[in-house]
């Protein structure tokens, strides 16, 4: 990885979270969005990578102080005078974590409360603390997480094993009652992970099973015609890439992201695309070989265009996926771990 890239993440992550100093503190995204749980997931490994790639203990710090920041405030009610479910200084996920949306009221797509995906994203960033930092607590943080959603999540209804995609900020209650098309997927890999991490084989072994439950069930149907949710499987397809899932989540996503820029996706007026959702295919193909190879140049155009935009849009999403395409680092399997 060159210096030059390194530098340009810096760049981004600092104006994104703000300046490291003695008593740094992530900036808020927006007055009324403090925090945000899928880019604060993605900022936590970004920080990490860039511990990693300038040895710089400053960005672990950030690290830290980020995942605290996140379990203050989004693991806590909307007006931040308590913990969410029974939740403990010490133990601060047993509740889950609130998405971060600023909306309280109206259609429940738009209501802050909790997504699955989110979740298992946190969980991942967790487990890439613990890799990082060698300190336990972390995996096991994302242990107490997957403990107290899961059951929420993942139920049997009608003698049918199924998925709830987004429930309410109390865990009572589905907001969005259809199940994510990679949901599975997500907590699958995810598990799996920290119970690597772990070694305690019976760790998470029921919630394991019924993910690989679901899993089976769906997999041999595995389509997508979206560059977001391609990346996405991609992405946990590297995991575990010599399984029969895998393989086909690999093999379709791959058709996909070919498909969709040969279909003009990721060309046109970019003030009508979504960059975070192209980035989400640049991670993605990253983590496969084979696909790099023909992808490479492809990757640099796109960042090429999008770093003139970065903050069109957003302040926090578009960006931060922005540094970890630039340098996925944590996000693969095997950086670090050779």
């Amino acid at each position: 990885m060159t210096a030059k890239t390194v530098e340009k993440v810096k760049a981004v992550m600092e104006r994104v979270y703000g300046p490291f100093s003695s008593t740094w503190k992530p900036k808020p995204f927006a007055e009324n969005k403090s925090r945000y749980l899928w880019t604060d997931a993605f900022g936590v490994v970004n920080y990490l990578t860039l511990y990693s790639e300038t040895g710089d203990e400053n960005y672990l710090s950030q690290a830290k102080t980020l995942v605290a920041t996140v379990h203050d405030t989004l693991g806590k009610t909307r007006d931040l005078e308590k913990r969410l479910g029974n939740a403990t200084d010490s133990k601060p996920l047993l509740g889950g974590l609130r998405i971060g949306k600023p909306e309280d009221e109206g259609p429940s797509m738009s209501q802050d409360g909790q997504y699955y995906h989110y979740l298992t994203k946190w969980m991942f960033a967790l487990n890439r603390m613990s890799l990082a930092t060698k300190e336990q607590h972390f995996n096991a943080w994302a242990v107490d997480l997957v403990k107290a959603v899961h059951p929420h999540f993942v139920q049997t209804v009608n003698g049918r094993l199924r998925m709830f995609w987004k429930m309410s900020i109390d865990l009572s209650q589905p907001l969005v009652p259809s199940e994510g098309g990679l949901d599975p997927y997500d907590g699958y890999v995810t598990y799996r992970l920290l119970l690597d991490y772990s070694q305690d084989e019976q760790l998470l072994r029921k919630e394991i099973d019924e993910m690989r439950t679901l899993v089976e069930a769906r997999y041999r149907h595995y389509r997508t015609n979206d560059s977001l949710d391609a990346g996405e499987a991609l992405w946990l397809s590297h995991f575990y890439p010599n399984e029969d899932w895998a393989k086909q989540l690999r093999l379709k996503a791959g058709e996909a992201v070919d498909s969709l820029w040969q279909q003009g996706e990721f060309s046109g007026n970019w003030k009508r695309r979504l960059a975070f959702r192209e980035f989400g295919t640049t991670i993605g193909v990253q983590m496969h070989q084979e696909l790099v190879t023909s992808w490479m140049d492809r990757i640099n155009q796109l960042h090429s265009l999008w770093v003139e935009h970065l903050f069109k849009r957003d302040d926090d999403i578009t960006p931060v996926m922005f540094c970890c395409s630039l340098l996925p680092g944590y996000f693969a399997k095997s950086y670090k771990q050779t």
